[in-house]
Formats: C-alpha cells, structure tokens, sequence
C-alpha cells in the first residue's frame, strides 16, 4: 500500500443545498460536511505532509478552473476552492470559511470530476499514489451524461477511487428511499450510479449512512514492528556444541493504544505569520496559525545560603547528586559506585526452561504479547523452528525464556507459547511476561458452604451460610442474566453479547471525537459522546426486563434490606463513666476538667473539654477558647514565631470538630479569622500566617468531601483561600 495519498473532494454549495429535508433541521450542505469535515480532520490530524487533500466547489456563483480558463465549455460555476497539497489547521480554517451556499443551480458534476481528475494527474504524475475522489451532492443540477465512458475509462486508466456520496439517494441495502423524488434528481441519481458501476474502484451511497458511520470509531493499523532480530538459544552455543541456536525475529503481537496526549500553549501576542528570529520562534510561527504558541520549560535549582541575597543560591543541575530516603535519612551513592548497582546485560533471548501448560493460568499474563518467527529466507531456522513448536504443542508444555531487547536494557521473563501450522495459521511462538512474586498477591477468604467456630466445630448451616433457596435464587438469576447468547446475528441466530472486536475504548476515542470537532468547530459546543462508545456501559433493558422476576426472587430470598441513609444531625459523643457511677474527680477533690482552656496547655485540655462535652454548648464553648487562643498566638506573634503553635492549635481543633460532626463551628471560626488577618486586625500584616500555614497546611474550611454534615463544597473552598 503506497504511503503517499491525494484526495480531492468535491463540495456542491448549489442553492438547493442551502435547504433542510426530511426531519433535519440542519441544512443540507451542512448535513453534509459532517462527512467531509470528519474525513478531512482525520487526515489533519494523521500531520503526514505526504497525505494532501484538495477541494473543489460544485455549483459555485464563480468560476475558477483550469478548463475553463483554457476556454472549454461545460465548466461554468465549478471553482477550485484549495489545490491539492499538505492539510493543516491554517489551511482547514481557510477552506472553512470558503464553504457557503451559493445562489445559483447551474453546474455538472461529472465536469467537476473531470477537473478532479486532471487535478490528481497534474500532481501526482506517474508516482505511486493512491488517488481518491469524493463527490457530496443533492444531484438537483443539470448533468452531462454523453462523455461517463470516457470520464470511467480515464478514472480508471489513473487508478483513481470513485466515492459519490449523495443527499437523500435511494439505497436498496441501507434502507433508505425518498418519496416523491424530483424527475431530474432521480435521473441524475440513476447517471452517477452508472458512472460508479463503469469504475474498477467505485463506491455509491447515501449521505444518511455515511453520516451514521462517522459515530463508528477508526481502528489505527499498526505495522509490524520488529523488536528483536537475533538468535534464540536453549544452553549456551559459546560453551556447548549440543546447544541450540535459532536466528528469529520477534514482532509485537499485541500493543496498548494511548489517547492523544495534549501540549501546553499560550495564546501569541504577536500577530500570526509574524516575522521569526531563530528556530524556536519559527516553531512557534507553524503553530500559530491558530493563534498558540508552544511553552518552553526551564527548571532552577536552589539550596539554602545564609551568605546569598534571599537565603537562597542557585545550583547547576550538573552539580546535583542522588540521594535515596532510607527511613528519615537520605542516603548518597556516588556516581561511581553506581555501576554496581546497574546490571550489565547483552542482547539476547535464551530459553530457561519448560512447563506443562496445565500448571500456568491465563490470568497471570502481564502486559503486552509478541509473537516469534523464523528469520525470512532461512529454511534452516525455518524447520529448527517448527520442531520446536511442534515438540512444545505434542508435549503440552511452555517455555520459559529471558528475554534482553538491546544490550544494557533490563531482563524480562517471558513465556513461549506455541502455535503450530494448524488449519492455515501462521506457525510461531507467542511471548507473553511472567509476572514477579509481588505482582501476584494470594488473599484467604472463610469459606462459603461452612463455618468453622472457634473450637473446631464445622457447621454447615448457619445465619450467614446460603440455604438451597437463595442458592437456587442466584443460580436463576445469574442463568438469566447470561450475555453470551442475548444478542443475534443477521440471520437471527443468537450470538455473543458485548464481543471483544465490539467494545472499543471510549477515552481514546471520544477524546479524538471531541478534538476532530474542536478543529472545525472551534467555537461550537461539543456534542455528545457516541451512541456506540456508551452502548455496554450498562446491562441492555431487555435483559434486564427478562432478569425482573428473578431478580425480585433473590432479593426476597436473600433478605435484602435498602440501608437507610446517614442522618445528618448532631451527634454527641458519650463520656465514659466507671463503672460504679462515682465521680472519680470529685473523690480525689480535683477541679473538673473543661471549665477554662490554658493558653500553655491548650491542645490536651481541649481534647479533655470535648471528651467531657454531653452537651453542644459546652462543645462551642471549648472552640471559642481555643479560637481565642489561637487569634492571641498570631497577634502577639513576633514575626513569625508563634505561627507553629497556632497552626497546630488550629489543626486539632479542626479534627477534633470533625470527629464530633460540628464543622460549622470551625468554618465559622475561620472565617471570622480571615476577616481579621486581610483587615490589619490581629497587629500587623498576617497574610503569610494565612498562606504558608493555613492554606499551605490544608487548615481551611471543612467541605462536604470531608464530611457530609458540612455545607461547604469544593469550589467555595477554593475561591475561600484566595
């Protein structure tokens, strides 16, 4: 397949286009550039500048076209919009504006494809390409059906690809036939179909289907990467002349799929195109014909430097050594004692040893798989090859292989899982990793048909232990809720529900929905994520409308209860009492505890005071002492040097008063607090009070997140700290 394509799209802006039909309420022509929009950002988007797009107008007030200029008649209101060439976001924005419905019917399409024609073969000459054109049009203009032979003949003799795309054309296969067609439209429908049927390449259908399929999302094909090229070996061929060596190439047979990553911009201020000074600005020119500029990254390095202006010296990153936490000290391992820690390796794939297949499960695959093939053109490596599949597939057994992609790069241990020249398939090894001992985590859980009491004893029928109704309950329900035959094929043969090649990754895709969209529409609010993205993110109604009654079984049978909600009121925390109900302070004649706060003592009396509290009043009490305490610690603060200390009387009450459901009391507190710091009310400017310990330290409002007794939402939290 040529990697180099030319495509160019033929646009009828004719005025009928300019109408809605049917149930639209959108017209035609912008029905219509759905198709076109979504092929044209998709070639965008692939950033190949051998990938070139041109355009051209059908049906256009003026004309502007090579063959009309060259004085030939039948080429009257056909203009081309964009020659053929790289597409980019600065060209798509020009073509986007060039789009419009015209005031004229007059125009013949098969004259357009025509100049489409002597477009593709202007441009692409003899090269190897592979050559597209799109028509989209309502086909309610007059055309010239006297030349189509000669019109396929030459389409064909270019190896062009024919797609007309038509509004409101009857398809027999989609489904879709208009009523009460006009006579010209059905005829030209009828010379367009027959110009597509003379075409070795040629594909005719409706608007409406394309329209539809442009929710399907386009799986990218990947190439086959090699990532090895060498030999796989079973003992050491260095050492052992009975070791064997197979030359073999390994490809990825499976690859994870990534969502486009985004870059940082800022808005340029310069107008675009403008002029560049060095390389960077004129990176920055490419990308701004959008308007962004790309953001440049510089990291500084600082220590602590009594000597410096500031306290603080820069450092060259060169300088910088690593340092690795071991408890609460950082540990330095020189640069030259590294090597000791990094393991020397070579490029290689050597066999360790075999195991039944029995004895591994599927589920300890761990990433992405590769497939292994004999080296091409190597009949030797070939036949040592399929022995050894042969041989590992006869014997139920896997390999066990380490696996070095370069030299230097860490080991992997893979598994060697044959594949034999069965019924046509390709006979090779797949390689899947091995996962390590942490990854593989056991867990015990008490078995389900018994229970075991502390003594021994093992009961079989328990309060907590399923009886045969329930058992017989779920067994229904979960038959019934079976999807490997709830869907049916077209023949109305039940088949798979849900199928793997049927689900597709709606972050991936709906993020390149959303960004296609984005560059036509810049200004247009994003439509909705796919019918097909959302369509197994919940259970299909018929299935569960089939589960009811087995579903009501199992929750009469199980006893299922609705748990009601948390109250959201105040709770009061109980004071432990002894158990002889005596006043254990009032015997040993001390003062009960709660009554005043001390300044110097604040945090473990507060505590006492709350423990104390049976009712809410003592419990505001103790937080307007404590908030007193902590508004007397920040005034009378020289510079900084109570700020510690009342941050950490902040801390607790704020815990404190979470644990007891009272955050209001806090939030209240703070509030008033921040009032009297951005006032100058508390001596002074204590604005880095508020900053560095109480924002920075997460002391501010208590939110709804925290508890749900609050009232306070994340947003009001936020806009609070500024």
């Amino acid at each position: 397949m040529a990697d180099k394509e030319a495509s160019v799209y033929i646009i009828d802006v004719g005025q009928s286009m300019a109408k809605s039909n049917g149930e639209r309420t959108e017209s035609d022509l912008d029905w219509s550039m759905r198709y076109v929009w979504d092929k044209i950002s998709t070639t965008v988007a692939a950033s190949r500048k051998t990938w070139t797009v041109g355009a051209i107008g059908l049906r256009t007030d003026e004309t502007d076209n090579p063959q009309d200029k060259a004085g030939l008649e039948g080429y009257e209101n056909i203009s081309v919009l964009q020659g053929i060439g790289p597409m980019s976001m600065t060209s798509l924005k020009e073509l986007r504006g060039k789009i419009q419905p015209s005031s004229t019917t007059e125009g013949d399409a098969i004259s357009a494809i025509v100049t489409a024609v002597t477009m593709i073969g202007e441009f692409t000459k003899k090269l190897k390409y592979n050559r597209k054109i799109f028509l989209v049009t309502d086909a309610k203009g007059p055309m010239d059906s006297e030349s189509l032979e000669e019109v396929s003949e030459k389409i064909n003799d270019s190896n062009i690809e024919l797609v007309v795309i038509g509004v409101d054309f009857d398809d027999a296969e989609y489904g879709f036939k208009e009523e009460d067609k006009p006579k010209l439209k059905a005829k030209n429908e009828k010379i367009l179909q027959t110009l597509v049927g003379q075409c070795k390449n040629g594909v005719y259908g409706t608007m409406a289907e394309a329209v539809e399929e442009l929710s399907m999302p386009r799986i990218k094909p990947v190439r086959p990467f090699k990532s090895y090229d060498g030999p796989l070996t079973l003992g050491d061929p260095e050492q052992y002349p009975s070791a064997i060596s197979i030359p073999v190439e390994r490809y990825f047979r499976t690859k994870l799929a990534h969502p486009l990553s985004a870059s940082t911009v800022i808005m340029k201020s310069e107008p675009a195109g403008g002029p560049s000074q060095d390389k960077g600005e004129a990176e920055d020119v490419e990308m701004s014909g959008i308007g962004f500029a790309s953001v440049r990254q510089v990291r500084t390095y600082k220590v602590s430097d009594p000597d410096a202006p500031g306290g603080k010296r820069d450092v060259e990153f060169d300088s910088l050594a690593k340092g690795y936490e071991y408890g609460r000290t950082v540990v330095h391992i020189a640069e030259s004692d590294w090597n000791v820690t990094k393991l020397e390796t070579k490029k290689s794939f050597s066999i360790l040893g075999f195991i039944p297949s029995s004895s591994y499960e599927p589920f300890l695959n761990m990433g992405e798989a590769g497939v292994i093939v004999a080296n091409k053109f190597n009949e030797k490596a070939e036949l040592a090859l399929s022995s050894l599949i042969n041989s590992l597939y006869e014997l139920e057994s896997y390999g066990v292989a380490r696996y070095v992609a370069k030299d230097g790069a860490s080991p992997v241990l893979v598994l060697l899982i044959p594949s034999p020249k069965l019924e046509g398939d390709a006979e090779c090894l797949y390689d899947v990793p091995l996962p390590f001992a942490e990854d593989v985590r056991v867990y015990q859980f008490p078995p389900l048909d018994k229970v075991v009491t502390v003594n021994g004893t093992v009961l079989t029928k328990h309060r907590l232990l399923p009886d045969d109704e329930l058992n017989k309950a779920m067994s229904d329900y979960v038959d019934a809720m079976d999807l490997s035959t709830f869907d049916t094929d077209d023949d109305g043969n039940p088949k798979e529900y849900a199928a793997v090649d049927e689900s597709y990754n709606p972050v991936i895709h709906r993020i390149n929905q959303a960004i296609r969209q984005r560059a036509v529409h810049p200004d247009e609010p994003l439509e909705a994520a796919a019918g097909i993205l959302l369509r197994f993110s919940g259970p299909p109604e018929g299935l569960v409308e089939r589960a009811k009654p087995h579903i009501d079984s199992l929750v009469e049978s199980a006893d299922v209860k609705k748990v009601p909600p948390k109250a959201k009121g105040k709770r009061k925390r109980e004071t432990v009492k002894p158990i002889s109900g005596l006043d254990v302070d009032a015997l040993l004649g001390q003062k009960k505890k709660g009554t005043k706060i001390a300044p110097e003592n604040a945090i473990p009396e507060f505590k006492q005071m709350l423990a104390a509290a049976d009712e809410v009043s003592t419990i505001e009490d103790a937080t307007k002492q404590m908030g007193e305490i902590v508004s007397r610690l920040i005034r009378d603060s020289f510079a900084d040097i109570n700020y510690d200390r009342a941050a950490e009387n902040l801390r607790v009450m704020r815990e404190e008063l979470i644990s007891l459901e009272e955050p209001g009391l806090y939030n209240s507190f703070l509030r008033d607090l921040k009032k009297k710091i951005d006032g100058g009310d508390l001596n002074g400017d204590r604005r880095e009070m508020w900053q560095e310990k109480i924002v920075a330290g997460r002391l501010t409002l208590i939110t709804e997140r925290e508890t749900e007794v609050s009232d306070v939402t994340e947003a009001e939290a936020k806009e609070f700290e500024k």
